[in-house]
């Protein structure tokens, strides 16, 4: 007997970044990691900076989300995020020197560091290197 699958899409305001049938979704939810199979309860949720993670036949993906919501409603799964990016569109040794300056900006502790976009910046960069190490 074949699995059933669900409809997954994530959608950032620049473009479309999937549209396609998976067997499971995993996002990260503000209050924790969602998982979502086919059929589930409807939901709405906001989404925190994080790896989503689908399976799609025996095959896992990862896709760096920052920001944004997540819509379930039967056998389809949507994400609207403020930025989404494949693992394999994330330059790895860009995302490392990323997260190298936001540690060299918050251990600096001057008062011209706006620490709330530093602390961002190095989640980003933590987010993007997880995704691309998966």
């Amino acid at each position: 007997m074949a699995e059933k699958n669900q409809r997954l899409e994530i959608v950032t305001p620049e473009r479309m970044i999937l549209d396609e049938d998976v067997r499971f979704v995993v996002v990260p939810g503000e209050e924790g990691e969602l998982g979502f199979l086919p059929d589930h309860a409807p939901l709405v949720s906001s989404l925190k900076t994080g790896v989503l993670r689908l399976q799609k036949d025996s095959e896992t993906s990862s896709i760096a989300i920052h920001g944004g919501f997540v819509e379930v409603r039967g056998s389809r799964v949507t994400v609207l995020a403020s930025i989404a990016e494949k693992a394999n569109e994330i330059d790895l040794s860009r995302a490392q020197d990323a997260k190298q300056r936001a540690q060299q900006r918050l251990e600096q502790k001057a008062s011209e560091v706006d620490i709330d976009r530093a602390q961002t910046a190095l989640k980003r960069a933590l987010t993007r290197e997880k995704a691309a190490e998966q």
